[in-house]
This record gives structure tokens, sequence and C-alpha cells, in this order.
């Protein structure tokens, strides 16, 4: 399974940035599949995760702050993530990931398998 963000840019605070992770290789072995991000001098963050029904977690605070939409493609082999609203909290280096055995999409440890991240200024 291969993974590869795109989308990532400098944009400005208020703004919006759609990311895109396009997945590929052997699918059937592809159980959750999400959205994480690195700020500087943080840990990795989980934001939101899908699993192959097509159900959506969210980490709590990107839930609460509904700026954030992760969506995916019918075929399943594109996954998006919408930003809205962004903020200089936002900047980070965005990865797209995902997991190879079953269980909750919000379990973010789970997640083995990662693309090479696009990274994203806000200013």
């Amino acid at each position: 399974v291969q993974l590869v963000e795109s989308g990532g840019d400098s944009v400005q605070a208020g703004g919006s940035l759609r990311l895109s992770c396009s997945i590929s290789g052997y699918l059937r072995n592809v159980h959750c599949t999400g959205w994480f991000r690195m700020s500087p001098g943080k840990e990795r963050k989980g934001l939101a995760g899908i699993s192959p029904g097509g159900i959506i977690i969210y980490d709590d605070s990107v839930r609460r702050g509904r700026r954030f939409t992760l969506s995916r493609d019918s075929t399943k082999t594109t996954m998006y993530l919408q930003m809205n609203n962004v903020n200089a909290e936002d900047t980070a280096m965005y990865y797209c990931a995902a997991a190879l055995t079953p269980g909750s999409c919000n379990d973010w440890s789970r997640y083995n398998i990662w693309g090479q991240g696009t990274q994203v200024t806000v200013s």
C-alpha cells in the first residue's frame, strides 16, 4: 500500500485548503485511512479517520472546531481533508496514513503505513 499526499501550500489565515491523499496498492489490506499532522515542536496528532464502510471519526478537538472535513471518493483511492478558516496553529506537515489491522479508526497507534507528508503554512 502506498500513500501520496498533495495540496499543501502557504495560505493566509482565514483561508481554506484541500489536501488530497492518493492510495494505491493492495487495498483489500487497508482497514482505516486517516489524516495526521505534526506541528513544529509537537508530537504527531491524529485528526480524522475513515473506516472501510465510510464511518468517519474525528479527534475531539477537530470535531469541536468544525473546520476540518474528511471525505473519500467512491473508489476509496483518494481521500481528502478540507480545511476551512485556517489559523497559524494549523501550520504543520500533514500526513495521510493507513491501518492494515481491524479496529477503531481513532486508535491512532494502529496506523502503520505513511505518506511522505505535505506542508501547510498559515501566515
